[in-house]
C-alpha cells in the first residue's frame, strides 16, 4: 500500500524544503525521526517523481528502496509495513451476512495492512485470498 497521494506527496520543485534521508536506510528498516532532515531543493533542480512532502508521512514506512542521504524521497521507495511474514499462522473470518466462521491458516505471501494475501488451510489444503486487518487477520466475503 502506497503513501496516499495527495497535500504530502507531489512532484518537488526547486526552492521547495523537502523531508531527506540524514543517513542511508536500506530496505526493510522502518523509518525513525532521527533518520530525517529537512532540505532546500536547488534552483537547477528536476523532479523526475513523486516525491514525499511532509516528514510526518514518512515516520514509521517500511523502505522498499535504498535512501541516500540529502536525495528526495519518492513514494515508491516507501510504504506500510508488513505485519503478516511468509509462512505465519494467520486467524482468518469468513463473513457473510450475520454468518461469521474463523480458522488459522498458514500466510503464502507477506502484506501490510489492505493489502489483498494468499493463505493456505492446513486442514484441506485449499488456498483462498483475503484482505489484511488492522488485527492482523485476514478477513474473507462481504465484512
Amino acid at each position: 500500500m502506497l503513501i496516499a497521494s495527495g497535500p504530502s506527496c507531489e512532484f518537488a520543485r526547486a526552492g521547495q524544503t523537502i523531508p531527506v534521508a540524514s543517513v542511508t536506510i536500506y530496505p526493510g528498516d522502518i523509518i525513525r525521526d532521527g533518520m530525517l532532515t529537512e532540505r532546500e531543493l536547488p534552483d537547477n533542480f528536476a523532479g523526475m517523481s513523486v516525491t514525499v512532502l511532509d516528514r510526518t508521512a514518512l515516520i514509521g514506512k517500511t523502505v522498499r528502496r535504498t535512501l541516500l542521504p540529502g536525495l528526495p524521497i519518492s513514494i515508491n521507495a516507501v510504504g506500510e509495513p508488513k505485519i503478516i511474514t511468509v509462512g505465519s499462522q494467520v486467524r482468518v473470518t469468513y463473513v457473510e451476512g450475520g454468518l461469521t466462521i474463523s480458522t488459522y491458516a498458514s500466510a503464502l505471501q507477506a502484506g501490510a495492512v489492505g493489502d489483498t494475501i494468499a493463505v493456505r488451510n492446513p486442514e484441506s489444503g485449499l488456498t483462498i485470498s483475503g484482505i489484511i486487518a488492522k488485527d492482523g487477520s485476514i478477513l474473507i466475503g462481504n465484512s
